[in-house]
């Protein structure tokens, strides 16, 4: 069905916006006097090749990623193929340096990939595992907004248009009965696209009233004085909901399977321990982001924040199926064809030699 002009005209904005640069170049680097991300002696390499570039963000919703490469578990489930790491700041961003071979693997959220998918009509990726669930929250200023009905009216900040944020709250929003245009913001709630670093001090200084946004964004919103309104998993069943999935460039995925294998391997591996030991594993991120960025969280935004987030194998791609929904009646995404977008082989291949159930693709798989 072909699209209204209004959702020509979105899309070909949302085509236009420019890409946002990397956060810090960081191939082929690894946290300094971190023994364990040492190639081991005698180790081999995987398929031949030299180095696995893997990209993730600086952020604890992307935890599996940040404490993989601490611990150096990539680099040992590698051998002696080198794991390098790119940090970015934004999905945009990422999805290009997969399409041009900059990295090869990726830590990303769910809409980055359904654009990026659908946008290459469907030749770029897969996503071929889950990293984790939860971790976004509405929080607001208790000063102005008391209850759920008191956001009508007031300024709220996603991240960026048409990011999984963005159309998360869009969503909430006209569930609530109020309307909104997407790509203006303007309406019954005016939403301010806002990158995390800065919506901290908007917050403060009071042009927004509240922002829809992952940790640990929402927890140092808190620590500012405000109030968490709403978690975005009491939206969902069981209270889970994929924000971040791994990602692989499909020409990678068909010539280099047992190094994607590795990754795989490593990513359960680091998630078990995580969740095996989340106080070290808490410190392990925060070491890894002081690391990436040059600043480590305090305690009282990493504590809440990291209690948020589910580190999880499981992609859970019937909510990704409902989010690229979501997008769609927000008017930010023609209907998507996902089907393919999926392949969890080597990600159920690796479970069940760990003794984990295998996950499900909601029908969505590679056929």
């Amino acid at each position: 069905m072909p699209a209204t002009n209004a959702l020509r005209r979105t899309l070909a904005v949302m085509a236009a916006l420019p890409l946002l640069t990397l956060a810090a170049c960081g191939y082929g680097s690894e946290a300094e006097d971190d023994d364990s991300a040492k190639v081991a002696a005698g180790a081999k390499k995987i398929d031949g090749l030299d180095s696995v570039k893997i990209g993730y963000f600086g952020n604890l919703t992307h935890g599996t990623a940040l404490v993989g490469n601490k611990k150096g578990l990539f680099q040992k489930e590698l051998g002696a193929t080198r794991a390098t790491y790119a940090i970015f700041n934004a999905g945009p961003s990422e999805i290009e340096a997969l399409n041009s071979g900059s990295i090869d693997i990726g830590f990303i959220g769910p809409s980055p990939a359904i654009n990026g998918y659908t946008k290459s009509g469907g030749k770029n990726l897969r996503i071929i595992g889950g990293s984790a669930s939860g971790g976004v929250k509405l929080v607001v200023n208790p000063d102005k907004v008391k209850s759920l009905k008191d956001v009508e009216g007031k300024r709220i900040a996603t991240p960026q248009l048409g990011n999984t944020q963005d159309v998360a709250f869009l969503n909430w929003a006209a569930e609530q009965g109020w309307k909104v245009d997407a790509q203006s913001g303007k309406g019954d709630v005016t939403v301010v696209r806002s990158d995390n670093k800065v919506t901290p001090d908007a917050f403060k200084a009071g042009s927004i009233d509240g922002a829809w946004v992952p940790e640990p964004t929402a927890s140092k919103l808190v620590a500012q004085g405000g109030k968490v309104l709403l978690d975005e998993a009491s939206l969902w069943p069981d209270e889970k909901f994929v924000i971040t999935n791994i990602i692989v460039r499909q020409e990678f995925l068909e010539k280099h399977p047992k190094a994607v294998e590795a990754v795989l391997k490593a990513s359960v591996e680091t998630n078990q321990w995580i969740n095996a030991n989340p106080d070290e594993a808490k410190t392990v991120a925060n070491e890894q982001l002081k690391a990436d960025s040059g600043k480590a969280l305090p305690a009282e935004v990493l504590d809440p924040a990291w209690k948020s987030i589910t580190f999880i194998d499981d992609p859970l791609a019937a909510t990704l199926d409902a989010q690229a929904e979501h997008a769609v009646k927000a008017g930010l995404l023609e209907q998507p064809d996902l089907n393919g977008i999926y392949d969890l082989t080597l990600l159920n291949k690796v479970l069940k030699a760990a003794g984990e159930p295998a996950v499900d693709d909601a029908g969505l798989g590679a056929k």
